[in-house]
């Protein structure tokens, strides 16, 4: 099967196409696109672009096409359908996300919970789809354990992201979660293995190095192999700031306790994103305690990579 992922190159899109890809299975080409104006600002619900109004760095949307199509991103949508189109149907389009678009024009759209898309064609997760599996975090734990066999145990890694559309992460912002992570380490002598994200600004990082110098803390400073999977594996909790809901469901496809820091801001799908995992027993609010709890790991990427089969097949019987 040749499967294309179509995304703009965003990490947190490319981490989503990708895992599901890998889960559906097939020869995988990435497709880097970048619409060109005006299409950049004409929804798909009125007009589809031409294939070629692309920038001159994108990826070349041209055949032979692909048995399976796999995009996420709103400015992908309508270039999405024009490939469905173009195709005459053989390329199966899938989209990641809400497409704001009736769903029904994809032939399976995968959208979580707090998007609200409904369709007979919708399947419904609790958070992201990833690239975390089971797999993939036993290597990674392999790599990596000699990078944090001198912190103390229990050990929480501790994600951090930055400021978004949706959020801020400020002075004040950063300065609370460090005086959280201060009390578990002292409370519950923890070790820390941290990791920043492309989003963090430089003044939140250079406190949070400031805040953990004196902490038994691993910042991980960008150099080598990334750790991220490793600490994935090794952690026996997770402290992620509640901008990310793709570091948020990776983690909680672990399994292991997951704390949420604050923001400034949020609201609209993220606040519900964050209610229903609370109330599914996945993640609390982190106010400086360490508890040990357990719950069943969402598996929305298998979850969605066996849909896409059914229909594919089915769809190959009916042909």
């Amino acid at each position: 099967m040749i499967i294309w992922t179509l995304t703009n190159g965003h990490a947190g899109f490319e981490s989503q196409v990708l895992g599901l890809a890998e889960a559906v299975g097939g020869t995988i080409v990435a497709k880097h696109v970048r619409p060109r104006m005006p299409w950049t600002h004409i929804p798909a619900s009125i007009a589809l672009p031409p294939l070629s109004a692309i920038d001159a760095a994108s990826d070349k949307l041209v055949p032979p096409w692909p048995d399976l199509l796999i995009s996420c991103g709103r400015r992908m949508v309508g270039l999405a359908l024009k490939i469905k189109l173009e195709s005459a149907g053989h390329a199966f389009a899938v989209h990641i996300q809400d497409p704001l678009v009736d769903p029904g024009r994809f032939d399976l759209v995968a959208a979580p919970a707090h998007d609200g898309v409904e369709g007979g064609n919708v399947v419904t997760t609790a958070g992201a789809v990833h690239r975390v599996t089971p797999e993939k975090l036993a290597a990674a734990a392999e790599q990596f354990r000699p990078l944090l066999k001198n912190l103390p145990r229990p050990l929480i890694a501790v994600l951090v992201g930055g400021s978004n559309r949706r959020y801020r992460m400020t002075a004040a912002t950063m300065a609370n979660l460090c005086e959280r992570l201060k009390l578990m380490c002292e409370k519950h002598s923890a070790g820390l293995a941290v990791t920043i994200s492309r989003r963090t600004s430089a003044p939140c990082t250079a406190m949070l190095r400031e805040k953990m110098a004196d902490l038994p803390a691993l910042v991980w400073d960008g150099h080598g192999d990334n750790p991220y999977l490793g600490f994935l594996a090794l952690a026996d909790a997770f402290v992620v700031t509640e901008d990310s809901v793709s570091m948020i469901s990776e983690v909680a496809s672990t399994g292991k306790p997951v704390y949420v820091a604050a923001l400034e801001g949020g609201g609209g799908r993220f606040r519900r994103f964050h209610i229903s995992l609370r109330a599914a027993g996945i993640t609390r609010p982190l106010d400086g305690s360490l508890d040990d709890w357990s719950y069943t790991p969402p598996d929305d990427t298998e979850k969605v990579a066996a849909e896409v089969r059914r229909r594919m097949a089915k769809r190959k019987t009916a042909a």
